[in-house]
């Protein structure tokens, strides 16, 4: 039972920092539903 389990999340990462599949797994891992995940460029 993960720290999210039964949550659902959001996931906007950012193109030169952290993208967003990356933050998509480790919110997998810990138990939540990913109900939309992408990757910005915040300029």
């Amino acid at each position: 039972m993960g720290i999210l389990a039964g949550k659902k999340v959001v996931v906007i990462g950012d193109r030169d920092g952290i993208p967003g599949q990356a933050i998509e797994l480790c919110a997998l891992s810990a138990g939540a539903e990913v109900v939309f995940s992408s990757t910005e460029c915040f300029v």
